[in-house]
């Protein structure tokens, strides 16, 4: 089994390339490059940020809840993002 090693991007200009590549490059680019802004504003697994659901994120109504809550699969605690 091959190991991988996984490490934050710290270059702005690398990050930058990650984001346009996500938007420009592929079939689900606005999906994926979604996701990717998500896990980098709440910092969470993509694990985590994979199993939010609609109803996480909006009010029945269309509007963005003011407050959301996440299992955070790791840690096994339950997290408040307002």
């Amino acid at each position: 089994m091959v190991q991988q090693i996984v490490l934050p991007i710290k270059d702005s200009n690398v990050l930058k390339m990650v984001q346009d590549t996500l938007l420009d490059s592929f079939r689900a680019g606005r999906r994926n490059y979604t996701i990717f802004q998500v896990g980098k504003a709440t910092l969470l697994r993509v694990s985590d940020v994979m199993t939010l659901k609609k109803s996480d994120v909006f009010n029945p109504d269309g509007s963005i809840k003011s407050t959301a809550f996440i299992h955070d699969k790791k840690q096994e605690k339950r997290i408040r993002y307002i």
